[in-house]
């Protein structure tokens, strides 16, 4: 019984001492990088538009950060540009807009292009896929740029409909 026991102690002992294999990566360094050539493109903002927009250096702050989510290359890239617009999105929200763009759609359409931001860094902090939220986020930032058109090119007077 003693021989019994004795082999098993040897055996279990050197089943627990051999080395464990080493963990390779199995995260592929393509699943790092990240391919933008699907992504939307900025909807271009009317000239009536740009000239009201002008003189708005918050807005032209969150585009240049806006315009450096094309330029990145994998995920710290991609999370440093988040970090920035985030930073760059709660200036604009501090600031005054100008007359024409202080209206609830403006600012509703900004709300949700920061809802999308802050999704965009959850799924880096969680290591998810980004694709998604990334086209997301583009999205509405394009859905917040085109309503600075649809406020110029709007011409229907609201106080002839609030007389009646």
């Amino acid at each position: 019984m003693q021989r019994i026991l004795l082999f098993v102690w040897v055996f279990l002992t050197f089943i627990s001492c051999r080395p464990e294999p080493k963990e390779t990566a199995s995260n592929d360094i393509a699943s790092f990088e990240i391919e933008t050539a699907d992504w939307a493109k900025k909807v271009a903002i009317n000239s009536k538009a740009q000239a009201l927009i002008e003189n708005w250096t918050e807005f032209k702050g969150l585009e240049a950060s806006f315009d450096a989510l094309f330029t990145v290359v994998n995920r710290e890239d991609l999370s440093l540009v988040i970090e920035d617009l985030i930073e760059k999105q709660k200036v604009l929200e501090a600031s005054a807009y100008p007359q024409e763009f202080d209206k609830p759609q403006i600012k509703g359409r900004q709300k949700m292009f920061k809802t999308f931001i802050l999704k965009v860094k959850g799924d880096l902090y969680y290591r998810l896929d980004v694709q998604p939220a990334v086209k997301e986020m583009i999205s509405a930032y394009n859905a917040f740029r085109n309503q600075f058109n649809i406020m110029v090119n709007n011409t229907l007077d609201t106080k002839l409909i609030l007389e009646q």
